[in-house]
């Protein structure tokens, strides 16, 4: 039995340290595509929805980066 509690509190915890690193790591690329939006809510909206596409994609990393900032270039206000 003891094994048993052993083993369940492992693995919830491996768990729960695999879900915050997930939470931090969509919190980041998120504040990524915000930072290079600016204070323009629609550019905002546009990067958002341009981070959705790259993640789609299953891009991450610098490649990432380098997607959301030809994004942010390409940007034009209508």
């Amino acid at each position: 039995m003891d094994y048993f509690i052993i083993a369940a509190l492992t693995f919830a915890a491996i768990y729960f340290h695999w879900w915050l690193y997930v939470r931090f790591k969509r919190w980041g690329d998120r504040d990524l595509a915000l930072s290079m939006a600016g204070d323009d809510a629609d550019k905002k909206n546009y990067m958002l929805e341009q981070l959705a596409l790259a993640q789609e994609q299953k891009l991450k990393g610098a490649e990432l980066q380098a997607r959301l900032e030809r994004a942010a270039a390409d940007y034009h206000a209508d």
